[in-house]
Formats: C-alpha cells, structure tokens, sequence
C-alpha cells in the first residue's frame, strides 16, 4: 500500500487537495492498520467501507482502499459525520472511525498564525491519530442483497413499470412499487429540461 505521503500526491492530481483529503487519508491508513490489512487490493469485494458523509470521504475511500459504489463495496448513509466504518468480511470484523470533534479548534491553536485551511491541513498531516481520530470496534450486518456480487430477479414496479433490483421494491396495497411510487421519491414531477 502506499504511503501517505503517495496518497497525497495522487489526490493533489488536480489541485492542492482541501483539509478533508488529508483526513480522509489518515482515517483510511488507520483503519487498514487495524484490521491488518496491508494491501485492500487483495481484499476484492471482501472489504466494505461505509461512510456516513458525502464530501470528500467517499472519494478519498475510493482512492485508498479501492471501494466503491459502483461495486458495491462502498456504501453511504447521509448522517452528516466525518466517519466511516470499515468491514473486513473475510475475518468478519469492522473498525468505525470518526474524526474527533476537538480536532478543529486544537489545530486553530497550534497553528495560529495559518489561515483556517492550512491550519487544518497542517494538523491532519502532523498530529498522531489518538489526536485525530476516535475508533471502535463494531459489528455490522449487511443483508444479502447490500453484499456485492448479489443477484435475485428485477421486478417492475406495478405503477410505473420501471425495473428495481437488489430487493428495493416496496409493497403497498397489495402492489409492487418502486420507491418513487410508494411515495419516497426525492424528486416531483414538473419543472422544465
């Protein structure tokens, strides 16, 4: 695996890289060194990560240790935390990682004299992980169909005759329906193209 250092040249490929990067590299390293993982790579959909953010964690997740959505590999929950949980499925063990709330305000005043980011920056590359970061080891169920690889027959919702996969269709008086249909939708029809 490369070293952190690596980790932040690869992700400064387009621009100096934002204070999340450099947090999310962190967390990612830590993690794979408590579950013993010294190259993810070998770990193909045997190692999920889910983060509990969608700003700069999950592209860091994809950049570290290889997960992501679209093998479903990398699973998201909008919690709006700076966490993410690590499951190893080989040894069916998991580390949740979450940056300590502390973080901000201590790396403010250690480096006073930087502006905000590179206050944050600084911090997040030279502070030791204890300081960073608080983890815990967890267990985490997944059922069949959130596991890579799964398979099962595509159903179309009876209303609108989309196809759904991986059992995500609802039943609501005596219906198959997608989720839109059963009333989750996150969208409303209208608008202009």
């Amino acid at each position: 695996m490369l070293s952190f250092a690596e980790f932040v040249t690869k992700a400064s490929a387009k621009g100096p890289p934002r204070p999340g990067i450099y947090l999310g590299i962190r967390m990612s390293l830590r993690a794979m060194k408590l579950l013993e993982i010294s190259d993810p790579s070998e770990y193909h959909r045997k190692l999920i990560v889910v983060v509990e953010t969608d700003r700069c964690l999950p592209d860091v997740i994809e950049l570290v240790v290889g997960c992501r959505l679209g093998n479903r590999t990398l699973k998201f929950r909008d919690w709006g935390k700076m966490a993410a949980t690590f499951v190893d499925l080989t040894r069916n063990r998991a580390i949740r990682m979450a940056a300590l709330e502390s973080l901000e305000n201590e790396a403010l005043q250690c480096f006073p004299q930087l502006p905000r980011d590179e206050a944050l920056s600084r911090a997040y590359t030279t502070f030791v992980d204890e300081k960073i970061f608080q983890w815990q080891s967890v267990i985490v169920n997944f059922a069949p169909e959130d596991l890579p690889g799964y398979h099962a027959r595509r159903v179309l919702c009876e209303r609108c005759g989309e196809g759904i996969d991986f059992r995500r269709e609802a039943l609501r008086d005596g219906l198959t329906l997608c989720r839109a249909c059963s009333g989750e939708a996150y969208w409303l029809q209208g608008g202009k193209v």
